[in-house]
């Protein structure tokens, strides 16, 4: 399984595809979002993510309990007052496209209804994210596919029973090319808690790409998924930690990030394929592996003695396993002192 993103391959077959996700990272200033998408750039990343919403495209402004966040990292807000603070502005996304599409790296948005993709069609976004809290709006997800662009879905929080609903949704919408990212939507997510087994469950029971959205802390994780076969790497992305954000506490910084780049590719690399091939690298250590050698001076016609013969390093004669088969043989030469065993100084 593969399929292509703005001309970038993502599968198995090709280097994991590393999204470095701004969300509210730009702290309500759209130089710091250019300078973000600058530095994902300048780290490594495949990808920069932003999410397409208004506070009142997400909640309504009540002040009723249900709508109060009681404990966690937000602890204390109202959910408008959150999205509002955490927003990224209609107005600023064609100058954040047309700024990525300068820069020469892939931008898309997670939408959060319908006018946000409207919006992002509008833009050519060259692909879709579904956030694990939209993973049960089938509606929505439906209307996504239906314009026919690669989409990224989050599972977090959802049981079997809803992600096959969402993939169903997304099917029947018209999506192709669908990736689910195995996804703990705690934030920051306990490392114990990463579950990265259920990678393969995602894509043997649901016949996707597989891929891992990361809100632990650090980048062990993720490095840890793409050897357990991984596709896609999403991860939350700040210029600074110490600039506090919504999302500041669980992203990671440029040097993380390029570290991130860095060793995913590497432990994609060292996967390779099921095959008893000797390796390239080993070629030359071959030589250094024993064999059997003479150890004793012998006349031609002379019978080969358990004293006459060693197993011993280098690797030039005949191998370990032949030595009982030269035991009473005879040679067809004078073998002299550390000459090599082979077939050609034994009588046939």
């Amino acid at each position: 399984m593969a399929f292509v993103i703005n001309g970038r391959s993502i599968g198995s077959d090709h280097p994991p595809y590393i999204i470095a996700e701004l969300s509210a990272n730009h702290n309500g200033d759209l130089q710091r979002a250019f300078d973000t998408i600058k530095a994902a750039k300048d780290s490594g990343a495949d990808a920069i993510k932003i999410q397409t919403y208004t506070a009142d495209t997400m909640t309504i402004d009540s002040d009723r309990e249900e709508f109060m966040i009681r404990g966690g990292l937000w602890d204390g807000y109202k959910l408008y007052d959150l999205y509002k603070q955490a927003e990224t502005p209609y107005e600023w996304h064609k100058a954040i496209f047309d700024y990525a599409n300068q820069l020469g790296i892939t931008l898309f948005s997670t939408p959060f209804d319908e006018t946000a993709v409207d919006l992002l069609e509008s833009l050519n976004a060259p692909a879709y994210k579904i956030a694990s809290f939209e993973a049960t709006d089938l509606p929505l997800i439906r209307y996504v596919a239906s314009k026919g662009k690669p989409m990224i879905m989050s599972t977090g929080m959802c049981s079997e029973e809803e992600i096959a609903e969402a993939v169903g949704a997304a099917r029947e919408g018209g999506c192709k090319d669908l990736v689910l990212l195995h996804c703990i939507s705690s934030y920051p997510a306990p490392m114990d808690q990463a579950n990265l087994a259920q990678m393969a469950g995602l894509t043997d029971r649901f016949e996707t790409i597989p891929g891992l959205s990361d809100h632990t802390l650090g980048t062990t994780v993720s490095v840890a998924a793409v050897a357990l076969g991984a596709c896609v790497i999403e991860k939350h992305f700040t210029l600074s930690r110490n600039d506090k954000g919504p999302d500041s506490e669980f992203s990671l910084e440029p040097e993380e990030l390029q570290r991130l780049c860095k060793d995913s590719f590497d432990a994609w690399s060292a996967i390779g394929k099921r095959s008893f091939e000797r390796q390239k690298a080993e070629e030359g250590n071959k030589q250094f592996r024993r064999s059997v050698y003479f150890v004793k001076k012998l006349k031609a016609g002379d019978v080969i003695q358990a004293t006459d013969i060693r197993r011993i390093r280098p690797g030039f004669g005949l191998a370990p396993k032949y030595f009982d088969q030269l035991i009473g043989k005879k040679v067809t030469a004078d073998i002299d002192f550390g000459t090599p065993a082979s077939w050609e100084l034994i009588e046939k």
